[in-house]
């Protein structure tokens, strides 16, 4: 019994696990070629009741930081993005003038979210609540913390892990205007 759980096991280590990985990358992926994928639009209610859309700031480089209240790497992440969006709001970038968070909250709860905007000093102006999931199944996000870093021309330019700690201040030095 417990050699045939085992084999069991050892097979789905060695085959469906690293199936799933491939296919996890591949669905990741900015386009199956490399090419940089338009940003599609999110449009999103703020913590004040206005309407506020990821279009509106065209023109910006944009970190669309897909997070929840009660998620702990996202919050440990927050000082992070704070320290991003003070060192590069005002930056000029090769097709993009300045910097902006769009974040996008998964919270199930309004209250949780407006808190912890609070407690951890999200000081941009564009906070989102993706209470129905409509952003993040159009980011194909299935886990959080999650960041796409979008160019001035709405293009996809980073994504993924490579967007947290200081691989962000990495991916935004990449495109400042020399």
């Amino acid at each position: 019994m417990n050699l045939k759980f085992t084999a069991i096991f050892v097979l789905c280590s060695l085959f469906i696990v690293p199936l799933l990985s491939s296919y996890r990358k591949e669905e990741l992926k900015l386009t199956s070629s490399g090419e940089t994928k338009k940003a599609p639009e999110i449009e999103l209610v703020s913590p004040s009741g206005k309407k506020i859309k990821l279009s509106k700031l065209k023109g910006k480089m944009v970190l669309i930081d897909f997070w929840a209240s009660w998620c702990g790497p996202c919050r440990r992440e927050n000082p992070n993005v704070v320290e991003a969006y003070k060192k590069y709001k005002s930056a000029k970038f090769t097709n993009a003038k300045g910097f902006e968070v769009f974040s996008v909250s998964l919270d199930r709860e309004e209250a949780p979210w407006k808190k912890a905007i609070a407690d951890d000093f999200l000081i941009w102006k564009n906070h989102g609540w993706d209470k129905d999931g409509i952003a993040s199944k159009a980011y194909n996000v299935y886990s959080i913390p999650s960041g796409f870093l979008v160019d001035g021309d709405g293009n996809i330019v980073a994504q993924g892990q490579e967007l947290r700690g200081l691989g962000l201040h990495i991916a935004l030095d990449k495109h400042i205007k020399k």
